[in-house]
């Protein structure tokens, strides 16, 4: 068996291959049928389930869920994606939500064997692979067919999904082994949950017919059937949930209007607009990506915490969700270079050395490095070692907002100062300087530090401004890496003659002009932690261009992003915030964007109950 790891790495499944067919050594059962798992997944789940014709009455604009218990190969989750679009036409909005859970991830090179047997599944099969994550505890949101699947996959106990995920099933999948073996997957407390994710009308079939089970679901409110099972197993259960329960109504979106144009704001509208919601983006600049958004290149990285704890969760789940999530952009804005994160002094040398013995990831999300190893993935010589992250890089901020703008459902308002927000027959009036109005049911204020002076309700937000300035290194006149460097500073790659440095921290500097001092502190700074980079000391601070940008932060710095609350408590119904993302928002907002959209159209939440409370709103009021 393999040696159970440090948290917050998944413990695998082990394995033994029989003909090819994956066989699990703890729970001593194959994954699918020998002979033709593929059919065995349409005769017990799709079939019974009465899937097609459900699929095709789920309207535009609409979705469906469909949750599963053992997500094992994915095999269940591929057949169901194949069904959907044979379903639903092509030009279609819908979209299909899948929950699983898995206690003993497959590894990637595990999933690939498997799935190998079906050719029909090659596409979708390849798909899956590219975007699988690291085998971390938590939940992980893959968003796959160019968003009309959403895959939302917790590695964990499965009594703890149920109890921290917030959705309600239109379909459940039982599978996850027999009950003999598996009894935890079965048992009743397990059951309560699936029955608290239902509502009146949501079917349920699973492969087995112990009678047992089906008591346990016939006391949740299942109305269980036997059906004939497939190959040589004789029976089967299917049935409905039959109790008096409804499921939240999903809203009618029309349209949602989203202040602030940076990288938090044209994510959201770009999120909501791939689902199909009409989206009015306003902003106080000329363009996208003015503000914070508009250095020519920023870091994506974060700085995980020693204690594996929510804030670490959060941040780490964040940092997994965002390079999958710009890997559609690798042609455009996204190069993912890899990233080295360095221990370049001593208090930075003790904390990685305490972060490495108290945790475990896997290799492909972060491994240590000493500085050897450092120095051949940067191209550089280095004196430290550090932290490597092989999924990261750098981003292009400004072109990035331009180009997630740009959307046929996007509508834009640039140069447009707002006066105010206001309730008005049961809309919002978004009002701008001129005197001009625009009515709108739903508006998020992603405008940074900006957003405490349009919140339409009164009471201080704990939100402030802090300065940061850049620095550009031109290429012939240094020796630039050819991944992020991140440690007191960061450094990036070259891009178009140069490379782009710092950023400052300035808490009380107000000032919005690069400057001289700034700039030289960013050259001292990087050269300390990188001396290989210098080959000209000839080069004067005042020659370097600089720029400064405001990043927004909370007073406990952590994002905010929810239906705003106000200074009592009670929710501001229609009002959401986005903000406080600070020097890691181009981390920060994918996740965030993914999270928020399905708050607004009420679909599964990508993130856990435990983490969804850490970005609360109502914790920003002076009290």
């Amino acid at each position: 068996m393999h040696e159970r790891p440090l948290p917050p790495a998944m413990e695998p499944a082990e394995l033994t291959w029989h003909d090819d067919v994956p066989e699990s050594v703890r729970f001593g059962d194959v994954y699918f049928n020998r002979d033709n798992g593929l059919a065995e997944s349409r005769h017990v789940f799709i079939g019974p389930s009465h899937l097609p014709e459900r699929f095709r009455q789920v309207p535009s604009l609409g979705h469906f869920v469909v949750a599963e218990t053992g997500f094992g190969t994915g095999l269940n989750f591929l057949t169901t994606w194949l069904e959907w679009l044979a379903q639903r036409p092509a030009n279609d909005n819908a979209i299909l939500h899948f929950v699983s859970v898995e206690r003993y991830p497959l590894t990637r090179t595990d999933l690939e064997k498997a799935l190998s047997h079906w050719p029909e599944l090659n596409h979708q099969a390849a798909e899956l692979i590219a975007h699988y994550p690291s085998l971390i505890s938590g939940t992980h949101r893959l968003i796959l067919a160019g968003g009309k699947i959403r895959l939302t996959l917790y590695f964990g106990d499965v009594l703890n999904a149920w109890q921290d995920l917030t959705f309600t099933a239109d379909a459940w999948f039982l599978d996850g082994f027999s009950p003999s073996q598996n009894p935890a997957m079965w048992h009743s407390e397990t059951i309560k949950q699936i029955a608290k994710h239902s509502k009146t009308g949501t079917t349920l079939t699973t492969f087995t017919a112990v009678s047992q089970v089906r008591r346990v679901l016939a006391d949740a409110g299942f109305d269980m059937k036997i059906l004939g099972g497939f190959d040589h197993k004789r029976d089967m259960l299917a049935g409905r949930f039959t109790a008096e329960m409804l499921g939240e109504a999903s809203p009618s979106v029309d349209q949602v209007a989203v202040i602030g144009a940076g990288i938090a704001g044209t994510l959201l509208a770009r999120n909501l607009a791939e689902r199909g919601i009409s989206v009015l983006l306003i902003d106080q600049a000329e363009k996208p990506g003015s503000a914070a958004s508009g250095n020519p290149q920023g870091a994506l990285y974060v700085k995980l915490g020693v204690e594996y704890n929510a804030q670490t969760e959060l941040a780490a789940t964040a940092l997994s969700f965002s390079q999958r999530y710009y890997g559609a952009w690798q042609s455009d804005f996204w190069h993912p270079t890899g990233l080295l994160q360095l221990a370049s002094s001593p208090q930075e040398v003790d904390r990685q050395r305490r972060f490495c013995e108290r945790n475990t990831y896997p290799s492909d999300l972060m491994r240590p490095v000493d500085a050897r190893q450092a120095t051949e993935l940067a191209g550089i010589a280095i004196e430290h070692p550090g932290l490597w992250f092989p999924g990261s890089g750098w981003l292009a901020p400004a072109t990035a907002c331009q180009q997630l703008a740009d959307h046929p459902l996007i509508e834009t308002r640039f140069n447009y100062q707002i006066a105010s927000i206001q309730p008005c027959n049961s809309q919002w009036s978004i009002r701008n300087s001129k005197g001009e109005d625009r009515q709108i049911a739903k508006v998020v204020i992603a405008g940074g530090h900006e957003a405490a002076k349009l919140v339409p309700v009164p009471g201080e937000l704990r939100l402030k401004p802090i300065r940061g300035q850049t620095t550009q290194l031109p290429a012939p006149r240094f020796n630039l890496p050819r991944t992020v460097i991140c440690g007191t500073k960061y450094l990036n790659p070259v891009n178009g003659g140069h490379a782009t440095t710092g950023a400052t921290f300035d808490l009380r500097d107000d000032n919005p002009t690069p400057t001289t001092i700034s700039n030289q502190q960013n050259l001292e700074e990087v050269t300390a932690m990188l001396p290989a980079v210098s080959i000209d000391n000839t080069l004067d601070a005042d020659q370097l261009e600089g720029r400064v940008a405001f990043r927004c932060t909370t007073h406990d710095y952590q994002p905010v992003a929810g239906l705003l609350h106000d200074k009592t408590g009670d929710p501001v119904d229609g009002i959401y915030l986005m903000t406080g993302l600070g020097s890691k928002g181009l981390v920060w907002a994918p996740l965030l964007a993914e999270y928020l959209t399905d708050m607004i159209t009420n679909q599964p939440r990508c993130l856990s109950k435990r983490l969804a409370k850490r970005l609360e709103t109502g914790r920003l009021y002076r009290t």
